[in-house]
């Protein structure tokens, strides 16, 4: 698993041990960030970041800051390395916890991101995709991009109580992206 493209492109990264993360294969990061486009300048949320290769991919791409967020040590423990290996001075922050716990630290700090990255393990997903919006809407800044990649056979992915402007669905071999802008909720 390398770095696609940017500033660390072809940096190699590690992997967490063990078979629970299932890492965004170069191929699906590269075509979730052509959708996306620029992300210059933009203050990242990697939620159930695994290795931390999309957020690390968004800083070697221009992104301000990036705030890693997994409650797995074997997770953690790989996007510390993997972080390591980029050495890098933007403002960084790794968040051993869980989703919940996080996006209640980051309402409480009253911090808000214009990316946030969503790839849980594809069997966690539909438990939590009626409950993450609402959770999600006050860390997202006016018009933020969320990108949920989820399993292709499950169909497109539907995030309760966010308000969605635009949205696009790709399908890349078993892996389903969307990425949707998120306008104002009040």
């Amino acid at each position: 698993m390398r770095v696609v493209a940017g500033q660390y492109r072809g940096r190699t990264l590690v992997a967490p041990r063990g078979g629970s993360t299932r890492p965004t294969s170069d191929r699906v990061r590269e075509a979730l960030f052509s959708i996306i486009g620029s992300v210059e300048g933009v203050d990242v949320l990697d939620l159930f970041a695994g290795s931390g290769a999309l957020g690390i991919e968004a800083l070697s791409r221009g992104a301000a800051s990036v705030t890693f967020v997994d409650s797995s040590r074997a997770a953690v423990t790989a996007i510390r390395a993997n972080m390591a290996m980029v050495d890098d001075a933007r403002p960084i922050r790794v968040m051993p916890t869980d989703w919940q716990a996080a996006l209640r630290a980051e309402r409480t700090a009253g911090r808000t991101y214009g990316l946030c990255l969503l790839d849980p393990p594809y069997s966690v997903l539909p438990r939590i995709a009626g409950r993450i919006g609402a959770a999600l809407a006050p860390v997202l800044s006016d018009g933020a991009t969320l990108v949920v990649e989820h399993q292709a056979a499950s169909g497109p992915v539907e995030i309760e109580d966010l308000l969605v402007t635009a949205r696009t669905d790709r399908t890349y071999g078993g892996t389903g992206i969307t990425v949707m802008r998120i306008g104002a909720s009040g």
